[in-house]
C-alpha cells in the first residue's frame, strides 16, 4: 500500500512504558528518480537535463552558503551556515575548519504543513519471528538502560530464548567504539525474560561507555540464524576521581563512541563519596539543552536545571541530602550533544557518576 510505512516499537527510553513510531523507507530517491517524476510533469525537458539541473542547483546553492548568504527556497528548505566551536578568549586562534563550521538544513513549515496534509500512513505488523528485547534494566539499581558491571542486566520482551551454550547462539554485549563479548553467566534464559552477569568489554576511553545488546538464536535444529537487537543503548556508571585535589583530573561524561568527549566533569563541591546521575535534556520548545543532578532513583531529588545554549561552562547545583552540593562541568561539542541525545536518546540522556574524593 502506499503511503508512509510505520512500525508501532515500544521506547526503551521512557518509564512509565510508551511506544513509539518507526519509520519504514519503502526504498531510496536520489537524482535520478526525482529527475525522472519531474520529467513527466514536464515533456519539455529530458530526465538527464533535470538531473543536471538539480546538480547545478546544489552547487550554487553551496556557492551562496560560501559568499555568507543564507539560502531560503520558499515555502520548502533554509539552508544555512552553522558554527560549533569553544575559544578560550575573544582573540583565541580558531580550530580546524572541520572541528568548526558546518550546514544547517531545516524544513520550512508549510513545507512540513504540506507533507501532513497529503500524508497516508501505513502501519505494518512484525512478520518474521525474531529476538525483541524491549526492555533492559539492572536489577542492583532499578534503572533502565543502565549496564552495571556489578550487577545482573535483566531483558525482557519476547521470542528471547536461546542455548548460549550452542555455536550459532549468542547473547552479545557489544561497545559502539570498540569491543564486544558474548555472555557466558546467565541465571535465567526463557522466551520472555534472560537475567545475566554481564561482562563488559572494555572501550578505547573511559568516556566511551555506551553499549548495544543483542540476542542470535534458532528457533529449530535446521531453522534460519535470526538475531534481534535492543533498541535502546545501555551505558556504565563513570567513575570520577580525586575531586579533593586543587586541579583534578577531567573526566569525559554524557558521549557515544567520539574519540573526544563531548562533555567534561572539572570540579565538585564535595563532602564525601558519593553515587548520583547527570542527565541533559533537549527542549523542544526552545531549542536548547538543560542540565541537572539527579538522585539514583527516578521520580526522587533533582538539582535546579541549568540551561545551555552552546559550548562553555557550566555549574550544576546539587540537591537536598546529597553529599555534592555543587558539580562543575565544560561542554567541548555542543552540536554533537544535542545531536546525540535528540537522535539516539529520545530527547534525554543520563548517565550515573561514582564521585570520589580521592
Amino acid at each position: 500500500m502506499q503511503g508512509i510505512h510505520y512500525r508501532v516499537e515500544r521506547n526503551p527510553l521512557t518509564k512509565p512504558v510508551s511506544y513509539r513510531l518507526r519509520f519504514l523507507p519503502q526504498g531510496i530517491g536520489g537524482y535520478d528518480e526525482v529527475a525522472a517524476r519531474v520529467a513527466l510533469k514536464n515533456p519539455g525537458s529530458s530526465a538527464e537535463q533535470i538531473k543536471t539541473h538539480l546538480r547545478s542547483s546544489m552547487e550554487e546553492i553551496l556557492a551562496m552558503l560560501l559568499e555568507g548568504l543564507q539560502v531560503t527556497l520558499e515555502d520548502t528548505m533554509i539552508f544555512r551556515p552553522s558554527f560549533t566551536a569553544r575559544l578560550t578568549s575573544p582573540d583565541a586562534s580558531l580550530p580546524p575548519i572541520e572541528e568548526l563550521l558546518g550546514i544547517n538544513i531545516s524544513a520550512s513549515q508549510p513545507f512540513v504543513k504540506d507533507l501532513q496534509a497529503a500524508a497516508n500512513l501505513v502501519r505494518e505488523a512484525w512478520t518474521e519471528k525474531i529476538p525483541a528485547i524491549q526492555a533492559a534494566a539492572d536489577t542492583t539499581t532499578g534503572l533502565n538502560n543502565v549496564l552495571n558491571p556489578d550487577g545482573v542486566l535483566r531483558l525482557t520482551g519476547s521470542n528471547l530464548s536461546f542455548d548460549w551454550q550452542s555455536p550459532n547462539n549468542s547473547c552479545v554485549l557489544a561497545g559502539t567504539e570498540s569491543g564486544s563479548a558474548a555472555q557466558t553467566q546467565f541465571a535465567k534464559v526463557s522466551d520472555s525474560e534472560i537475567l545475566l552477569v554481564p561482562h563488559v568489554p572494555a572501550q578505547a576511553q573511559p568516556w566511551n561507555n555506551e553499549y548495544t545488546v543483542s540476542i542470535t538464536t534458532q528457533y529449530t535444529e535446521h531453522g534460519s540464524i535470526r538475531t534481534g537487537a535492543y533498541g535502546g543503548r545501555l551505558r556504565t556508571p563513570l567513575t570520577v576521581p580525586e575531586l579533593s585535589h586543587p586541579h583534578p583530573p577531567e573526566t569525559g561524561i554524557l558521549t557515544n563512541n567520539a574519540a573526544a568527549p563531548y562533555v567534561v566533569v572539572t570540579a565538585s563541591s564535595l563532602t564525601a563519596d558519593t553515587r548520583l546521575r547527570v542527565q541533559v535534556e533537549h527542549n523542544v520548545q526552545d531549542d536548547i539543552l538543560a542540565f541537572k543532578l539527579i538522585d539514583m532513583q527516578d521520580g526522587g531529588a533533582q538539582g535546579m536545571i541549568v540551561p545551555a545554549t552552546g559550548n562553555g561552562e557550566f555549574v550544576l547545583p546539587g540537591f537536598s541530602g546529597s553529599a555534592m552540593s555543587s558539580l562543575s562541568i565544560r561542554v567541548d561539542n555542543y552540536a554533537a550533544l544535542k545531536t546525540l541525545v535528540s537522535n539516539d536518546y529520545n530527547g534525554r540522556l543520563v548517565d550515573i557518576l561514582d564521585v570520589k574524593i580521592e
